[in-house]
């Protein structure tokens, strides 16, 4: 047996919730009953507990992925020597 109560909504709610009643072709309390239930459920506390997704990790062994070149310190080194080199050839000209 159902029983009955009175719950105070704020008016936008509550005009919400009729909106959404009834583009659903269903009452208000239908509607009311089946957030309630949402809300009071197991469920809803247990989808709250997801498990993380982590990375999947690569079990090749070996070098980098392809594309990714390890740089020593002497290459950048070199490279800023280079830089340093044609910066200064460009503000002699």
């Amino acid at each position: 047996m159902t029983e009955r109560t009175t719950v105070r909504l704020p008016p936008d709610l509550l005009a919400r919730a009729r909106r959404k009643a009834a583009a659903e072709g269903r009452t208000l309390t239908s509607l009311i009953e089946d957030g309630l239930r949402a809300m009071v459920s197991d469920q809803k506390k247990a989808a709250k507990v997801k498990r993380r997704i982590l990375p999947r990790i690569s079990k090749a062994t070996g070098g980098p992925h392809p594309g990714f070149e390890f740089i020593r310190l002497s290459d950048i080194d070199a490279i800023e020597d280079a830089e340093y080199v044609e910066r200064m050839n460009r503000g002699f000209k």
